[in-house]
């Protein structure tokens, strides 16, 4: 589903006091921010815990103290997302290119299928806004079957949720111009509202929701409520919307894995603001390091190969299937998957291009998920996983990531990320993390979407720097060598505290300079 930055949902809590007198996310949220220094926060997941007291994953330790002075060979990180700007100023120099194919010649040079694919493939052509998954098995009705009803109760749910919001948004959207209009100007300030002398009951309310918000939110507030007003309209207008056929303009049977003969070469879409959470993912992984803009990705000696199969809702099972094995056959050694969703149809196909990656050696990296819940549950379950009983894998070659926040304790674990002890491997710094957006601009975003090309980033280091080392080596490496949880964590959305081991199949944090020494030793080995 679209992928809303994190934090305009903490902010919800703040414009939240016009209904309740609890604003305490969002106060959590602000301090939380304030305890870290602009320069620390922008690059606090390559920090290091011991060092800094920030629980990075020491990446800044890896590059000074084992790779200073080291030739890595070039790996390529295939990111399936909603697409990358290839173009964008931190990202020059690391986008893949295919050297087996002609620029703009009309023809598929290298005969793999798609023609003039010289940075990835767009699976989505000018497909941008979609339906989620369990709107699709509604809108084909009633077939009697448990999905059926168990998609239409979350569908149902998630759309009276949706109408609340709405309720909401309209009504602070509303205040803000009631206060607008009151002082004749757009823009206002703490000092303006409580200037405003009136008997007015509404103007007095108007202006105690405005104060509040303004305190707990900051002067960008407004930017913050139309974030959250277009994620709440685009539910109702795409996502939930089960008279909406977005999939017509690709052009394809959506129920026939062997129909690929659809999409284009425009790895950035038809709208390239669009692409801002697949931008951000791969400058995560690798944007230009020390070169005094933006931010530093995780990983140098990496392209980045853009395959473009996440719109603005849940992801189609074939495009994420066909999106993989692009991936696998155009030479990715890791591919990073910060997408997931509730309901599979087609669930095999996709199990079968992991297989098939597996077969290959490549690493496939997925986010765990940000609904704060435990996904050993079957009713939990976030798609796509590595098992179907969740007793033993069908595959090696995947690691589901869960993420961190930036102050350590017992809440270092991010309250919206998902966990289990089966299903999610190990943890990597997912809260406010500072990277590329489209049109060379740069934004923290957080999410397990972030953490999960973090952990991507470290594993790219050691397929450079180690490269006789199987994915499932990698895998092995990130979850063995991470630095441990505290023995009690808070998990999920009501908090509880549970044992460290109750979170994840690791209990750890992926540590770069830990994994690379191990690396080192097990290449001795």
């Amino acid at each position: 589903m679209k992928k809303i930055n994190l934090t305009s949902l903490a902010l919800l809590t703040a414009l939240s006091v016009c209904l309740s007198a609890n604003a305490q996310t969002a106060t959590t949220y602000t301090a939380k921010k304030g305890a870290l220094s602009e320069t620390e926060l922008q690059r606090w997941s390559h920090l290091d815990l011991a060092k800094d007291s920030i629980p990075g994953m020491s990446v800044d330790k890896a590059y000074a103290e084992l790779l200073k002075g080291k030739k890595g060979v070039k790996v390529i990180v295939g990111i399936v997302d909603s697409g990358v700007d290839i173009d964008h100023e931190d990202l020059q120099g690391v986008i893949w290119t295919n050297k087996k194919e002609i620029a703009g010649n009309g023809k598929d040079d290298d005969k793999n299928g798609y023609i003039d694919d010289i940075h990835g493939w767009n699976f989505l052509g000018n497909d941008v806004h979609e339906t989620l998954e369990m709107t699709r098995i509604v809108k084909k009705g009633d077939d009697g079957s448990a999905t059926y009803k168990t998609a239409l109760e979350a569908y149902t749910k998630k759309y009276d949720k949706a109408m609340k919001d709405k309720q909401q948004v309209d009504f602070l959207m509303a205040t803000d111009k009631a206060i607008q209009t009151n002082l004749g100007k757009e823009n206002y300030t703490i000092e303006d509202l409580n200037g405003i002398v009136t008997t007015d009951p509404d103007l007095s309310k108007s202006k105690m929701i405005m104060t509040r918000i303004l305190t707990n939110a900051g002067p960008k507030f407004r930017d913050e409520i139309k974030e959250y007003s277009d994620y709440v309209y685009d539910q109702l207008n795409y996502n939930l919307n089960k008279e909406l056929d977005s999939r017509k303009v690709v052009g394809d049977n959506i129920d026939d894995i062997k129909d690929t003969k659809y999409g284009n070469n425009t790895v950035y879409g038809p709208e390239k603001e669009e692409v801002l959470h697949g931008t951000h993912v791969a400058g995560i992984i690798a944007q230009v390091r020390g070169n005094n803009i933006g931010g530093d990705g995780v990983a140098n000696n990496v392209e980045i190969m853009a395959v473009r199969a996440v719109p603005d809702g849940d992801e189609y099972d074939k495009d994420i299937a066909l999106a993989i094995r692009y991936a696998v056959d155009n030479g990715a050694k890791v591919i990073n998957g910060s997408f997931g969703k509730s309901f599979s149809p087609h669930k095999q196909w996709v199990y079968d291009a992991i297989k098939y990656a597996e077969k290959k050696d490549v690493l496939f990296v997925h986010a765990a998920g940000n609904d704060g819940q435990d996904v050993d549950l079957p009713e939990n379950a976030n798609f796509p996983n590595d098992s179907e009983d969740n007793k033993k894998e069908f595959a090696s070659n995947v690691l589901t990531v869960g993420a961190l926040n930036n102050q350590y304790g017992n809440s270092v674990i991010a309250e919206f990320s998902n966990y289990g002890t089966f299903n999610v491997d190990v943890y990597a710094p997912g809260d406010e993390i500072y990277a590329t957006i489209p049109n060379n601009k740069y934004k923290y975003l957080q999410g397990t979407s972030m953490a999960s090309p973090n952990a991507a980033g470290v594993a790219a280091l050691i397929r450079s720097y180690y490269p006789k080392l199987s994915a499932k080596q990698v895998k092995q490496i990130l979850m063995d060598s991470g630095t441990p949880l505290p023995p009690q964590v808070l998990l999920g959305e009501n908090q509880e505290s549970k044992p460290a081991a109750s979170s994840s199949k690791s209990a750890k944090m992926v540590n770069a300079y830990n994994a690379l020494l191990l690396a080192e030793k097990m290449t001795k080995k």
